[in-house]
């Protein structure tokens, strides 16, 4: 006798309509091998819907709205029957690592196919890792590490809290060098009175008290280093 399909239960975490859009169908296209139970497009939402629905897996982008979900990962892994998937832009490897090390059972990039989305959200539910070996090879050191558990790097932890939108303003700053705030807004496609705020809420993050205070901050941390995330609308 032929066993009934688990249909696996896929809860959809993204701030841009177009992206949920496209993953809803795909997924929807493999029923009955799985199904999409629900979409959110803020913390808040993934958090309220992760505990009403109970999916098998949560495809979580990290940037939402200009909110890093990092900080709502303990919240969604309190219900065990749900496992987290990363699906991101991001290439900043160290906020990747912390997501994973907070509990996330993989990391998917925005820019894979269909078909290793698909094998991704499988694999997930299975409760297999989707890592790559760099990655698992790193995790899987910290994990060995009682220092690295213990202490987790402080600085890390401001940078992993910064939104793609703050790392392209950062970028800005340290390509600008001295360049006005009114030169920099119009180089970001914002006004003076939002780039002030996105200022505003990168040095309360890093700690820092001005532009100069940050510029010297991302050239000793090398931030204008990293890639800012794809997709980065927020």
């Amino acid at each position: 006798m032929k066993l009934p399909i688990k249909t696996i239960r896929v809860l959809l975490v993204d701030d841009h309509q177009t992206m949920l859009w496209g993953l809803v169908k795909l997924i929807e296209s493999e029923k009955p091998r799985m199904e999409v139970v629900g979409t959110a497009q803020t913390c808040d939402e993934a958090i309220a819907k992760t505990g009403l629905l109970c999916p098998d897996v949560v495809l979580l982008d990290l940037d939402l709205g200009g909110t890093s979900a990092l900080d709502i990962l303990p919240a969604m892994l309190s219900h065990p029957a749900s496992r987290i998937l990363i699906f991101t832009g991001a290439r900043d490897q160290a906020t990747l690592d912390l997501a994973v090390f907070r509990g996330a059972r993989g990391v998917l990039r925005k820019d894979a196919s269909a078909e290793h989305v698909l094998k991704a959200i499988e694999k997930t539910a299975e409760g297999e890792l989707w890592l790559d070996r760099e990655t698992l090879g790193r995790v899987f050191s910290g994990f060995m590490s009682p220092k690295a558990a213990d202490k987790p790097d402080p600085e890390a932890e401001k940078q992993a809290s910064l939104t793609a939108r703050e790392r392209k303003i950062i970028h800005a700053i340290v390509e600008g060098s001295g360049a006005l705030n009114k030169a920099l807004a119009q180089r970001l496609f914002i006004s003076e009175h939002t780039l002030r705020n996105h200022l505003t809420a990168i040095y309360q993050k890093l700690g820092v008290s001005n532009r100069l205070e940050l510029y010297v901050y991302a050239v000793k941390h090398q931030l204008a280093n990293i890639t800012p995330m794809a997709n980065s609308g927020a």
